[in-house]
């Protein structure tokens, strides 16, 4: 029975543009070149995915007509095509529903400032986009606040700073923070699938006896995040806030009694 040329080529083609998906992948994560490519090499992906499920249906309308083989080539292109195009359908939907807003901080006000990570960012990207985006935010993730806690700013730093360690991001600098200085951690995340380097600023600033925690979650490109920064950062002040309660409930160790004196005769 003769075979089908468009159930064939639909197959080829899902195959072929999965392959291309991993490349992209493989370019962001191993830094090989620059992000561009990358993303215009996983848009290449998608086109192909989806000419591969167009070629399949009409592939299941050929050999219905003219009883041609190919029948499961057609299926796998159609259903591979189909699952590298739901991932991406799926942020553009997510998108459609979150404001185009990629920069998440706790104190819109005054946002923890990049400092070894600004070097590292695009230009033009380290200032916080300001009003606009204080409002967006407020209105999609009003629970985005700082953290506040009647403990010393040392013991805040230490805790937040074992809390980012423990999620496993690359730390790019740390400051303690000591009289009239504010303690900074700055680290880099990366999203799940693609790679992508989110850069993220931890602030502990002291207040009287007491110390606050701010956080700055932001994309090194785009201008929406479809909620990722505003996930990362709801996490991380949930994880320090869980680990702060622990250390703030742990039993403090008792002074040791300093050793008397033999009276003077």
């Amino acid at each position: 029975m003769r075979m089908s040329r468009l159930a064939a080529w639909s197959s080829r083609l899902a195959w072929f543009a999965l392959m291309v998906t991993v490349l992209s992948i493989i370019i962001v994560r191993s830094d090989f070149l620059d992000i561009v490519p990358a993303l215009i090499t996983f848009g290449a992906a998608l086109i192909f995915a989806a000419v591969a499920v167009l070629l399949a249906f009409a592939a299941f309308a050929v050999i219905w007509q003219k009883g041609l083989a190919g029948l499961g080539r057609a299926v796998t292109g159609m259903l591979l095509g189909l699952a590298l195009l739901s991932y991406p359908a799926y942020l553009g939907y997510r998108a459609s529903k979150l404001p185009q807003i990629a920069d998440i901080t706790t104190d819109p006000g005054d946002p923890p400032r990049f400092g070894v990570l600004a070097r590292m960012r695009p230009r033009g990207s380290n200032q916080y986009p300001g009003a606009k985006t204080a409002a967006l935010q407020e209105k999609a993730y009003p629970d985005i606040e700082p953290l506040e806690y009647d403990a010393p700013a040392t013991l805040s730093y230490r805790v937040a700073l074992a809390v980012v360690t423990h999620r496993g991001w690359y730390i790019v600098d740390t400051v303690p923070p000591a009289p009239r200085r504010d303690g900074i951690i700055e680290a880099v995340a990366r999203t799940l699938i693609m790679g992508f380097r989110d850069d993220v600023v931890v602030r502990v600033r002291a207040q009287g006896q007491g110390s606050r925690i701010d956080v700055r979650s932001a994309s090194r490109f785009g201008t929406s995040d479809i909620g990722t920064n505003a996930k990362r950062v709801g996490a991380l002040l949930a994880d320090i806030d869980d680990a702060m309660n622990n250390a703030l409930s742990a039993p403090q160790p008792e002074p040791k009694a300093e050793p008397k004196k033999p009276a003077k005769r």
